[in-house]
This record gives C-alpha cells, sequence and structure tokens, in this order.
C-alpha cells in the first residue's frame, strides 16, 4: 500500500490545517488508519486512529481540537486540526495497518510538515 500525505503548512497559534492521505488500494480493507507525528528529539506519537469500523481514537492533547475521518469512495484519510499549538509542530505521518496474506502489515507515508508559530 502507498500513502501520499498532503496539506502540511505553515499556521499561526490557533489556526487550522487539514491533513489528506490518499491510498493506492482501497481503505476498506485496511484495518487501521491514522496520523502520527514526529517533532525533532522526540520520538514518533499517535495522533489519531480510526479502524474499518469507523472507532475512532486520539491522544489526550488532541482530544477536541483533531477530528479524523476517513472516505472510502476516495479511499481517503483526513486529520481536521483546529485550535492549533506551537507543540503540535512536527513532521506528520500517514499510517495503515493491515492483516495481508496472513501477517499484519504497516505502511508509511511520506510525512508532511506542520509548524505552528506563536
Amino acid at each position: 500500500v502507498q500513502l501520499q500525505a498532503s496539506g502540511g503548512g505553515l499556521v499561526q497559534a490557533g489556526g487550522s490545517l487539514r491533513l489528506s492521505c490518499t491510498a493506492s488500494k482501497s481503505i476498506s480493507s485496511i484495518t487501521s488508519l491514522g496520523w502520527f507525528r514526529q517533532a525533532p528529539g522526540k520520538e514518533r506519537e499517535m495522533v489519531a486512529t480510526i479502524d474499518s469500523g469507523d472507532s475512532t481514537y486520539y491522544r489526550d492533547s488532541a482530544k477536541g481540537r483533531f477530528a479524523i475521518s476517513k472516505d472510502n469512495a476516495k479511499n481517503t484519510v483526513t486529520l481536521q486540526m483546529n485550535s492549533l499549538k506551537p507543540e503540535d509542530t512536527a513532521v506528520y505521518y500517514c499510517n495503515a495497518v493491515l492483516f495481508d496474506f496472513g501477517t499484519w502489515k504497516t505502511y508509511w507515508g511520506q510525512g508532511t510538515q506542520v509548524t505552528v508559530s506563536s
């Protein structure tokens, strides 16, 4: 599965950005789709995920500000980020997890930079 992310950029604190990730295959067969981020000098961390049953999960700092959704017809998963804070600055990666040919596989997109200025 190839994942193509887009939508990062520079925004002032309190602003909004919308990240999109398009998969090269039908996402209806993908167990979990999500967004992770990695700030300089820090480990990659989960931001939000959505599973095949449309259940969503968020890190505590994203709850109430971010919303993850998917469009099966467009094979796209989207992260709407509102009320952005400087601490949200990171490279954001799209992620897909699926059970394929008897084994779990994880795929990553190329990453998109999000910079929030104070």
